[in-house]
């Protein structure tokens, strides 16, 4: 009986605890008794040690049999709503009526037309019942819905077991039903006019977004006006286009420009190709060295050349210098790859610019502005922003002119020029690149931008 009155440590040091302080005169048993001295509760303490050790032990045997019972497939509890218990072939298998019921349940939510309690009304008035002839509350058709073991799968403690059992229904219907959920799950948000420019620029009186809204067929772009008063007026979509399409000019390369500066990257990537392979390759030699350097230490060994010691550390420093020319040779060779990439993306980029502005896809005019730039303001219905990086020189430059056909100049014209390209070849690695650009032989333009390779001038 000493199992039942102290099913745990705490419950039979607090039971003898009572005895120490006179609260408990003595305890009786069928089998044995203690009173509150010494030897009575040494012996009490040995007893709830024993039902201890059984209760455990009990535990230890029941996890044991779960786990390979899981392991078989075969669910070790209570059969879930939808199957019976088979006492004689210790397994479980479909309740013919209440499967039914599941499945609809199923099917039912997956179009996505019922809410939970709309689907525990259904499912309710057509019978299905659970343990004890109950009817289901909202939360356990929650559960039953995201339970895998109607699919196939057996989820215990968190991880998940192939299960034997007959499925009710399929894993694309489950999945069906996720999804459903999911959706519901999230908060409902009133459905939106999709606006071009929504949520896009901030004011730039009282930094508040702006919104867009339609007047007399046309949309204007407003200041919400949420934190403070404040003065600004309408601004015209049309105009606001118009502007971006103007910024997206500045920041364009002549497409003769672009076509010569993407041809001389080209130009230096094969040059840099061939003194590349030659040094990956002698990477690759001093690796080929290294290997052969441990098949001679491990013969040395096997000789008894060397002690276990003095391989084991002569291993350890070849191993380490192979390791470092395996990464010395993958970073090379990422380099070598994204040097010229990143350079000639930019050069795309801001030739694409160029058509972007003149097309009518509001919304890759809008994407593409995004990239020059950031912090979009509209102050006094005029457009500012703040372009990134590489831009931020385009934008100050005077190449916006020169997409103009009346004032391209031809390929021919600047390459036939004296370009300086030694800084090109001789400079340090740096992030930082320089090119000098002239529209005309005493005009210049320095662009700055950060890419991984090196200074590069070129000068009329």
């Amino acid at each position: 009986m000493s199992d039942r009155l102290a099913r745990n440590s705490v419950d039979g040091g607090q039971i003898i605890y009572l005895l120490d302080t006179g609260k408990l005169a003595s305890i009786k048993f069928p089998t044995f008794w203690c009173d509150s001295t010494s030897q009575g509760k040494f012996m009490l303490s040995i007893a709830f040690s024993q039902s201890k050790y059984y209760i455990d032990n009990l535990s230890e045997n029941i996890k044991r049999g779960h786990r390979q019972k899981l392991k078989n497939g075969l669910w070790p509890q209570m059969a879930p709503l939808g199957y019976l218990n088979d006492k004689q072939m210790k397994n479980i298998s479909v309740d013919k009526v209440k499967s039914v019921l599941i499945k609809k349940t199923f099917k039912a939510y997956a179009t996505g037309n019922f809410t939970l309690a709309q689907l525990r009304k259904v499912i309710n008035d057509l019978g299905l019942k659970g343990r004890r002839d109950r009817e289901l509350s909202i939360s356990n058709f929650q559960y039953l819905l995201k339970n895998p073991f109607y699919y196939g799968l057996i989820r215990y403690s968190g991880e998940f077991y192939e299960g034997k059992h007959e499925p009710i229904i399929t894993k694309k219907l489950f999945d069906e039903v996720q999804e459903v959920m999911a959706r519901k799950s999230k908060p409902q948000v009133q459905d939106l006019k999709p606006y071009i420019y929504r949520g896009f620029f901030r004011c730039g009186e009282c930094d508040c977004f702006i919104t867009t809204e339609t007047q007399k067929g046309h949309n204007y772009l407003r200041c919400t006006k949420r934190k403070n008063p404040c003065s600004q007026k309408y601004a015209r979509e049309d105009a606001i286009t118009s502007s971006i399409q103007t910024e997206l000019q500045k920041v364009s390369l002549p497409d003769d420009w672009a076509d010569w500066m993407t041809g001389e990257l080209e130009k230096e990537k094969m040059e840099t190709a061939q003194s590349s392979e030659l040094f990956a390759q002698k990477i690759k030699v001093e690796i080929v060295s290294v290997d052969e350097k441990l098949d001679k230490l491990m013969t040395a060994y096997l000789e008894n050349a060397l002690s276990l010691a003095e391989y084991q550390t002569a291993k350890n420093k070849l191993v380490n210098q192979k390791q470092s020319l395996k990464d010395k040779l993958t970073a090379f060779e990422q380099k070598v790859n994204n040097r010229f990439e990143l350079a000639t993306r930019f050069i795309l980029q801001s030739k694409e610019a160029k058509i972007l502005a003149k097309g009518g896809n509001l919304q890759s005019l809008r994407d593409c502005f995004k990239k020059v730039g950031s912090n979009f303001l509209i102050q006094n219905r005029v457009l500012s922003f703040t372009p990134r990086g590489a831009w931020r020189i385009l934008a100050a430059s005077t190449f916006g002119a020169l997409c103009a056909p009346a004032e391209a100049r031809n390929a021919e014209a600047i390459s036939s020029q004296n370009w300086d390209l030694d800084k090109m070849r001789k400079g340090q690695e740096s992030n930082l690149q320089e090119l000098s650009l002239a529209r005309f032989p005493s005009e210049y333009l320095t662009i700055r931008y950060t890419l991984p390779f090196n200074f590069r001038t070129f000068k009329i």
